[in-house]
């Protein structure tokens, strides 16, 4: 009954216009509040990702093995400003995750006209499990939300405006240029883009070209120089890396068949919370689409295009795609939907749409927090803190020197490098070289500590 009158009142602060920004903020606050509140509270310790990021911090530079760069300046900046606290980083992922969404709600302001219609585009986001349940794990699927939210956000502001603004190029080539540096596969949104500007500018003519245009590139190539030189310095390990992960070495001819199918069936079923809600939210299912509509063909292009791209590169080399590597790439599916069936919402009658809303909202935080709890054998599990202790002890028994350098695998090296209160710097696998490059040291299983 209770849950019956809750939705009954949200559903009468929909309908008025006037208390849309105040549901929008205070659905911002307590998804912020829960997914920073539940993992601090039932985590032993930071999870992998994240401990890599800081490991990787500790020694910035314009890349490294696995990623480009900027999946480990954030957290580097909120540990010279906060330390070893886990908190702060499960609020530093939803921060990022809020920001996506304040983007997200703002494109919809100015593509709907409408702020009910808006909220819900937002709101249907809390049935994909890429914009709650993973969020705790601050790594390079998280770092490009927002960026991912800008590149489509000023991408429309051009498109939009029949005066080319200097401003938008510029700041979408900036953001562009995070959004590649955050993650490789950013490329795929960059891609679809391009095709959508090729496709109006010299298909379809809607548009004449403009050197100004190129303004959003020069920007976005200029800032990347940095990591393409560190990048060739070191034979190209991050692209080896990404390649390897993919599986392509192994790669069989029937694997150019049964891993698109596998993406497309994991990506339907990733969606099935979502559709629910907006099976509630649509009256009759009823298309009327056509490509004339400039604002359908810009949401195809940002919501599809990138998405086909990706199973096209399945289907191409055979390569197997991870489901977490979609995660940016639903952002603007509940904008898209309401778009597409916004003739058929009732914004009268949205019971069904906002009970199942709640359910998700309230479920996803409580389910996280369970499985923290009774699975005991997680990384989040590992003690990672205590160890540091012991081994600062160990140190303490036979040196004076601080331990400055941490040697070993990102996460039980990554671990020492967070939690001891010296913050050594990470500097790889063990070799022998490097042993020898330090005047102090002492190795404790699979890591070594020292000082230099």
């Amino acid at each position: 009954m209770s849950s019956k009158l809750n939705s009954y009142k949200i559903n009468e602060m929909l309908i008025n216009k006037n208390n849309i920004n105040k549901l929008f903020y205070s659905f911002l606050i307590i998804h912020l509040i829960l997914w920073t509140l539940i993992p601090t509270l039932t985590n032993n310790n930071l999870p992998l990702d994240t401990i890599e990021a800081l490991a990787w911090g500790s020694n910035l530079d314009w890349g490294f093995n696995k990623h480009p760069p900027a999946s480990a300046f954030f957290p580097e900046v909120i540990y010279q400003a906060f330390g070893s606290q886990d908190w702060v980083y499960y609020l530093l992922s939803q921060l990022f995750v809020v920001t996506a969404f304040i983007i997200v709600f703002k494109f919809a302001e100015e593509l709907f006209k409408n702020k009910t219609l808006s909220l819900i585009s937002v709101l249907l986001l809390e049935g994909i499990y890429f914009y709650n349940f993973t969020t705790p794990e601050f790594n390079v699927n998280v770092c490009q939300l927002p960026f991912w939210s800008l590149c489509v956000y000023y991408s429309w502001k051009i498109f939009d405006k029949k005066a080319i603004n200097f401003k938008d190029c510029f700041l979408l080539g900036v953001f562009a240029a995070i959004g590649f540096l955050s993650k490789y596969l950013f490329v795929y949104l960059l891609i679809s883009i391009v095709l959508l500007f090729f496709y109006i500018i010299f298909v379809k003519k809607y548009q004449k070209f403009d050197f100004k245009y190129l303004i959003s590139f020069e920007v976005f190539i200029v800032l990347l120089i940095p990591h393409l030189i560190w990048l060739t310095n070191n034979d190209y390990i991050t692209i080896t890396y990404g390649l390897a992960r993919t599986g392509l070495e192994t790669s069989s001819l029937l694997d150019h068949i049964t891993y698109p199918l596998i993406f497309l069936g994991k990506q339907i079923g990733i969606l099935i919370p979502f559709f629910l809600m907006s099976f509630f939210l649509i009256k009759k299912i009823k298309l009327k689409v056509t490509l004339k509509d400039k604002k359908l063909l810009f949401l195809i292009f940002i919501n599809l295009i990138p998405i086909g791209l990706m199973f096209l590169t399945s289907m191409l080399t055979g390569s197997k795609l991870r489901t977490m590597w979609m995660t940016p790439f639903y952002l603007f599916f509940g904008v898209f939907i309401i778009y597409i069936f916004q003739a058929q919402i009732n914004l009268k009658k949205l019971n069904g749409f906002i009970s199942i809303f709640l359910i998700l909202f309230i479920f996803s935080p409580f389910a996280y927090a369970y499985i923290s709890i009774t699975e005991t054998d997680k990384r989040t599990d590992y003690l990672g803190k205590e160890i540091a202790i012991k081994t600062e002890y160990l140190w303490k028994q036979n040196y004076t020197l601080p331990i400055n350098v941490v040697l070993g695998d990102e996460w039980h090296a990554g671990n020492l490098s967070y939690h001891l209160n010296s913050r050594p710097v990470w500097e790889g696998l063990i070799t022998k070289d490097k042993l020898n490059s330090l005047s102090k040291y002492i190795c404790i299983d699979n890591i070594c500590v020292g000082n230099r």
